[in-house]
């Protein structure tokens, strides 16, 4: 084949518009389009080369504005998981500011093994204008930008210093992509000057290209070791994490349990694997979970980890399987995430892995007294879910309620989403799903101010589901402006504002390490004591709402919720609904720990009373050998 001659801007926008990934004979773009906020570092680069892709075929790869640098990757994250991470965005970004507000998102994407692909401008590669605006000098070496703190957090990182460099690197970011196992954000680092650099491109590197995501099979002898130790099982457990969402393996999930009775509960993102009242669904598991599910893990003899990293709010900080003599058989892609808790690994796709598990244990099933009695603890907690969704606090409402009213309104597809407050926690051991993709919480690197922007790439990956945001007023004041962004690109959003004038999580968190809900509520400052115990803020997010383009409906009370998310609903246009809930009123007890250290020693009583109860909790706590 011959050459052609382009930049690299114009070379790296066309290779991106040829890249597509296969997983069980379908095919679908990788990068479906490219999210941007242009400024010296890429917008005669990658800008111009975006500009001609436009001119050319605007489907070729489309461009969308954004507001926020680190909003973009948190709507392509959103995006990716609801399209199993076989298809994701690009994020382009000047030098600087710009480059530095991506580390967040990288580092959530990475924290949830979510892919995105990232390409910040850099600073010159030949040094010629050195120091340049916004360029961080280090006296130690020329070859430092601000893009290394990108490093970190990425599963690949390169910096395209040669024109034809970019060959290899596009390449290897690619393979990054689309491997489930290694996959996060991936970070091209551009310097300005390579971007408009032009080079001529073998036709082979723009020609189409198709990456094969494969579904590894489980080792056979490895597969003997799990059926065995299945087998020994009185009281076996499946843990059932993201991957098998991931993996589409939820129907293959469903078969097994169904067959073998084994119960299920489901992490933060692994819910949704089992619709909540299938019969071997015990729900969420963890520090924020189900008694039910909690007290089957507590005596469990084997558990069977499927998609599962094993947080420490899944672990319950490593107290929650309390069976001395407990087993673990971990199936993951990862080798990493198989072996933990020395594990009987199954290095395989989830789906792969259950459909030879289950033909294996052809005829094995739990003992009927087992199956009975999860059923009649799943059937206990429904009994405190519906006394929380219709607890009717006052004067104003408690969030279990709000958070039922959502449910309701969610239907059978409708997707809430979450990240970061006490929201998510409520969410995990209430809400009631029956969809896969119904339930989007981010709960892995909990980040305020996901909500919104993720809510925009789940409705743009789905549009034809209802997408309901749920955000506190904390994590709203943290990142509202893709808000324009929805309203700009028309993009119809329903998002709940649960206003409690401050930060309701960490305030209870507080409480419970002995801090007094210090600095967690919005006062004003006491020009007495100095303390931010003043009356409450005049703040109103909801016209704050309105200010950036969406319609918004105010609820007092639960009833007016309901009306106001029935008319949402029927809304042609991004709808906020605002709602003051009852900071102090609380939830239903998952009756798991967490282990966040306590001081040892203080002049504060509560902090002492405290510690008393932190180390009463912290014997349970053991490593699974």
């Amino acid at each position: 084949m011959g050459t052609v001659r382009l930049t690299v801007g114009q070379a790296l926008a066309r290779f991106l518009a040829q890249q597509w990934t296969e997983r069980d004979g379908v095919e679908q773009r990788l990068i479906a389009g490219c999210f941007g906020i242009f400024g010296h570092g890429n917008v005669a680069g990658f800008g111009q080369a975006l500009v001609e892709s436009a001119q050319r075929d605007p489907a070729e790869l489309p461009y969308f504005q954004s507001r926020n640098e680190q909003a973009m990757v948190h709507t392509s994250v959103g995006y990716a998981r609801m399209k199993d991470r076989l298809q994701t965005f690009a994020c382009t970004t000047s030098i600087g500011p710009g480059a530095t507000n991506l580390v967040t998102g990288a580092a959530l994407a990475t924290i949830n093994r979510i892919p995105v692909l990232l390409l910040p401008g850099d600073i010159f590669a030949t040094r010629v204008a050195n120091p340049v605006l916004q360029e961080l000098e280090d006296s130690r070496s020329y070859d430092v930008s601000v893009n290394d703190c990108l490093r970190p957090v990425s599963k690949y990182w390169d910096r395209i210093n040669r024109a034809e460099q970019l060959v290899p690197a596009a390449l290897a970011a690619m393979r990054v992509l689309t491997d489930p196992a290694e996959t996060g954000a991936v970070t091209l680092a551009l310097p300005q000057d390579v971007q408009a650099e032009a080079y001529d491109w073998p036709e082979e590197f723009l020609a189409k290209r198709i990456w094969h995501v494969a579904r590894p099979v489980p080792e056979p002898a490895a597969l003997d070791r799990a059926v065995a130790l299945i087998r020994s099982a009185r009281r076996p457990l499946i843990v059932a994490g993201g991957g098998v969402i991931y993996s589409g393996a939820t129907q293959a999930l469903a078969a097994f349990a169904e067959a073998t009775g084994v119960p299920v509960g489901e992490t933060q993102a692994g819910k949704g694997s089992l619709s909540w009242d299938h019969p071997c669904s015990v729900g969420a598991i963890g520090a924020t979970g189900t008694t039910a599910a909690n007290a089957v893990a507590a005596e469990a003899d084997v558990v069977i980890g499927i998609g599962t990293r094993y947080s420490d709010f899944t672990t319950a900080s490593r107290s929650l399987f309390a069976n001395e003599d407990v087993r673990f058989v971990n199936v993951n892609v990862a080798a990493f995430d198989a072996a933990k808790h020395a594990a009987t690994g199954l290095v395989a796709d989830a789906r792969t892995a259950l459909e030879a598990l289950s033909e294996l244990l052809a005829g094995w099933q739990v003992d009927a007294t087992y199956r009975q009695r999860t059923r009649e603890l799943s059937d206990a907690w429904q009994g405190v879910v519906d006394t929380a969704y219709g607890a009717e606090h006052a004067p104003l409402p408690a969030q279990t309620e709000v958070i039922g009213a959502v449910n309701e309104a969610a239907g059978e597809r409708g997707v809430v989403i979450n990240a970061a407050g006490s929201m998510p926690g409520e969410l995990h051991k209430l809400f009631r799903t029956r969809d896969p993709k119904q339930y989007h919480v981010e709960y892995g690197f909990s980040c305020m101010g996901y909500e919104i922007a993720a809510g925009l790439g789940v409705k743009m990956a789905d549009p034809t589901r209802d997408v309901i945001v749920l955000v506190g007023d904390g994590s709203y004041l943290m990142l509202a402006q893709e808000i324009v962004t929805a309203v700009s690109e028309g993009v119809k959003l329903i998002i709940v504002l649960v206003q409690n004038q401050g930060f309701a999580s960490i305030g209870s968190l507080s409480e419970s390490v002995g801090a007094q809900r210090f600095g967690t509520s919005y006062r004003y400052r006491n020009p007495e004591t100095g303390a931010l115990d003043g009356d409450v803020l005049p703040v109103d997010l909801a016209a704050n709402a309105a200010s950036l383009g969406a319609d918004v409906l105010r609820a007092g009370t639960i009833e007016e919720l309901r009306t106001a998310l029935t008319k949402a609903r029927e809304a042609r246009r991004t709808t906020l609904v605002h709602v003051e809930t009852d900071p102090l009123a609380g939830a239903p007890s998952s009756d798991a720990w967490w282990d966040v250290p306590v001081a040892e020693v203080s002049a504060l009583e509560s902090t002492r009373k405290a510690r008393e109860d932190y180390d009463t909790n912290k014997p349970s706590q053991r490593h699974y050998l």
